[in-house]
C-alpha cells in the first residue's frame, strides 16, 4: 500500500468506525439517529469532489499514455485514438454517477 493510500484509507476507516460505534453499542439504535442536514450537504460535496478529482486524474493519465504512444509510433493513431476516447467516456460516466449520488444525498435535505 502506498503512502498516499494510507493517508486516505486509515482516517476514513477510523472516522466511520467512531461514527457508527454508538449505533452498534446500543439496544435502541433509533434513539441515536437524528438528521443532521449539514452532514448531508458535506457528504454530497465530498462525494462529487472525490469523483471529479479521480476522474480528472484518470483521464489525464489515459491521455498522457496515449499521447506518448502516438509520439513514439505515429502510425498507431488510428488504433489508439478511438479506444482512448472510449476510455475517457467511461471514466466520465463514473463521474456522472458520482454527481447522481450527490444529488440523491441532497434530495434528502429538501
Amino acid at each position: 500500500m502506498t503512502f498516499f493510500k494510507k493517508i486516505i484509507t486509515v482516517p476514513s476507516i477510523a472516522f466511520l468506525l467512531f461514527l457508527t460505534a454508538p449505533l452498534f453499542a446500543s439496544d435502541n439504535a433509533s434513539a441515536y439517529i437524528t438528521y443532521n442536514y449539514g452532514l448531508f450537504a458535506f457528504s454530497a460535496a465530498l462525494c462529487i469532489s472525490v469523483c471529479v478529482t479521480a476522474g480528472a486524474v484518470g483521464q489525464s493519465s489515459a491521455a498522457k499514455v496515449t499521447l506518448e504512444g502516438i509520439t513514439r509510433n505515429p502510425e498507431s493513431l488510428e488504433k489508439v485514438f478511438v479506444p482512448m476516447i472510449l476510455a475517457c467516456a467511461l471514466i466520465e460516466s463514473l463521474v456522472l454517477f458520482g454527481l447522481l449520488i450527490a444529488f440523491t444525498i441532497l434530495g434528502k435535505i429538501a
